[in-house]
């Protein structure tokens, strides 16, 4: 939502101010100055990325319109794990076997729609417990292993991002572009009337505008938030794996649960409190169940 307001506010306040100095809108409408900016400005991504980052780009700039990880997600997250944990501590970590096996027909698992949805975390969490379960590591082998398996999905997720920043730097040079092929047109009409002459350069200065605009204004915000987005995923995974490494120390479910909620940032973290209070909540229909 944050975003279509702030851009609407960037072409608002530009467009406006713009008015306010008595200028044309009309004059701004230049069909082929797009067409040169854009169309490079696609080519040049092309060029320099590979597909599948370019297809989860796309993914992405779809993402950043809907609301991002809130409190309530994250207060699932620790519901589900203290769930998962407290069946590890009561029947031993075999039992979570199944539960993996397959997810959506899991007792706990399936209660958590949203957790499912979300495959790289699922796979995450899977992973993990599937090698608690195969044995012989050490806790801080498991550690390093889970930072590899964050380490190379943060780097992929943010491929995207960096793209699309390279892209927003690309769009004043390409407006340059534009602006000196107006100038070059202009110049096999020097020899006519000055308000010809100035309706060209006014049309190839509408290239140089329009470039800087969208790197500053638009594509290079867009980049950003895109890069924000991947570290509050990054936090989710994180606190997957607090969670997983305190519970395969031996820790009791409610400290494990302490050592996920303490990594995640302060505007999402739920309080000691309010997380006793729902993983209480979530333990009673899973008790029965056990």
């Amino acid at each position: 939502m944050f975003v279509i307001i702030g851009t609407l506010i960037v072409i608002g306040s530009v467009l406006g101010g713009y008015v306010m100095h008595h200028g044309k809108i009309a004059l701004l409408n230049q069909p082929n100055e797009f067409l040169i900016i854009f169309g490079a400005a696609v080519g040049q991504l092309l060029i320099g990325t590979p597909l599948p980052t370019v297809m989860k780009l796309l993914k992405q700039m779809g993402e950043v319109m809907k609301p991002g990880l809130a409190k309530s997600d994250y207060a699932d997250l620790l519901a589900m794990l203290y769930q998962l944990f407290r069946l590890s501590q009561q029947t031993g970590i075999m039992a979570l076997e199944g539960h993996f096996e397959n997810p959506k027909d899991s007792s706990i698992l399936s209660r958590y729609p949203k957790f499912l949805s979300r495959h790289e975390s699922l796979d995450f969490l899977s992973d993990s417990i599937k090698v608690i379960i195969v044995g012989g590591m050490a806790p801080h082998d498991l550690d390093a292993l889970m930072d590899e398996d964050l380490y190379v999905h943060h780097h992929e997720a943010k491929a995207p991002a960096g793209a699309l920043a390279k892209t927003a730097d690309a769009f004043p040079g390409l407006g340059i572009v534009a602006a000196v092929l107006g100038v070059v047109i202009t110049m096999q009409s020097i020899d006519g009337p000055p308000s010809e002459i100035g309706e060209k350069v006014g049309a190839a200065l509408v290239g140089t505008f329009l470039g800087i605009l969208l790197s500053y204004g638009i594509f290079g915000p867009l980049a950003t938030i895109i890069e924000t987005r991947v570290d509050d995923e990054g936090n989710y995974e994180k606190c997957i794996k607090a969670g997983v490494l305190a519970t395969f120390k031996g820790l009791p479910p409610a400290i494990a649960i302490e050592f996920a909620r303490r990594v995640l940032p302060h505007q999402v973290r739920p309080s000691f409190e309010e997380t006793e209070k729902f993983c209480k909540a979530a333990g009673k229909p899973e008790a029965a169940a056990a």
